[in-house]
């Protein structure tokens, strides 16, 4: 490899998320059906002469020390493999942040691949994934991609049959969820048995190629706590199903809403009623990501 390489850091949404308890370590034990969309982050690695990581974005509210998730992966590897090159990384950020969107792992997960190629360190996809998953319980998922069963804290991991053929609307509020106060105040032990979504009727579902039920059987129960404190969630949701989703639901502990749609006409119409409804901050069309590639 040169002394540049870019990657394409891609997002994701939960077609199903349950937790099933909270564990002694503090971590929830989950089991939740990831898909990777294809909005996508842009990144740009470049090996420097001078030492150090320096990382530019084009948000300047974002960190770019090592509380960014893209710094702390390409240090954990210098400190490793003693790598005295500097490292540059620039980062266009699309996917929206602190959205449910596993945007800054899926940038985690990149510096992580990209480095891998640039410094030929020979790590296997089982490597990496022990290292990011030490950074986010989500990175391991942002290497492999695609559509996959997750369950542990999410780092276990198995691909499933790829979701269908669909568009989808994705909107994000101009609100803010903590993810850590969002688990501290879901209280698993309390939920009735209906409240759970049944992850595996939508393996199922995804086997059958079957969209209808997917999109009509979603669940996630974080909405639970995440919605009933901000209802423009809920308004967001309703606005896709009067628009012609076929089933919309917030992704992972939100704000970001999604809707699935049969055609690029659907959502184009959707897109349009959304944007001029004043509900979300963010409004983008997208699709599945289906492909479980080996490269960014």
């Amino acid at each position: 490899m040169g002394d540049t390489i870019h990657l394409k850091a891609y997002a994701k949404i939960n077609l199903g998320l349950d937790v099933l308890r909270r564990r002694e370590d503090g971590y929830h034990e989950v089991k939740m059906i990831m898909q990777t969309v294809t909005l996508h982050d842009d990144l740009e690695l470049r090996r420097t002469s001078e030492a150090g990581i320096r990382v530019e974005n084009n948000l300047p509210y974002l960190p770019k020390n090592e509380n960014n998730l893209a710094y702390r992966a390409a240090k954990i590897l210098m400190d490793e493999f003693d790598i005295r090159d500097g490292m540059e990384i620039r980062l266009n950020k699309r996917i929206p942040v602190a959205a449910g969107m596993a945007g800054g792992s899926s940038d985690c997960a990149a510096v992580l691949w990209g480095m891998n190629l640039m410094y030929g360190l020979g790590l296997s996809m089982e490597e990496l994934m022990a290292r990011g998953v030490r950074l986010g319980a989500d990175v391991p998922y942002c290497l492999l991609r695609g559509t996959a069963l997750a369950e542990g804290i999410g780092e276990k991991l198995k691909p499933l049959a790829p979701m269908p053929r669909c568009m989808l609307l994705i909107a994000r509020p101009n609100i803010n969820v903590s993810t850590r106060f969002v688990y501290e105040n879901l209280h698993v032990d309390e939920l009735r048995p209906e409240q759970h979504p049944d992850v595996d009727a939508l393996v199922g579902a995804l086997e059958r190629k079957d969209l209808l039920f997917l999109a009509s059987h979603m669940g996630n129960v974080l909405a639970g706590v995440t919605e009933p404190l901000h209802p423009v969630i809920g308004s967001i949701r309703q606005c896709m199903m009067e628009n012609g989703a076929l089933g919309a639901l917030m992704s992972g502990s939100g704000p970001t809403v999604f809707g699935i749609y049969k055609t690029r006409a659907a959502v184009s119409s959707a897109y349009v009623a959304l944007k001029n409804s004043g509900l979300a901050k963010q409004v983008f069309t997208a699709a599945p990501y289906n492909i479980h590639k080996r490269r960014m």
